[in-house]
């Protein structure tokens, strides 16, 4: 295993810049949501869909009937 160090921002070298700025795209852009735990079920819903981020169940409840 090699270490890589990266510069504290650069977005452009580190994966996981992508991924906030994809999540960004995906369901906070256009401020749609009007409560905060809409914000989080969606933002859980879309990590949900990504094979390497995983939410633990018992650490947010969702809103019944989701």
């Amino acid at each position: 295993m090699k270490v890589h160090y990266l510069p504290k921002y650069a977005p452009d070298t580190n994966p996981i810049e992508r991924h906030w700025w994809r999540l960004h795209e995906a369901v906070t852009r256009n401020h749609r949501c009007h409560t905060m735990q809409e914000l989080l079920d969606l933002t859980f819903d879309w990590f949900e869909t990504r094979t390497h981020f995983r939410v633990q169940s018992g650490v947010y409840a969702k809103t019944p009937g989701k």
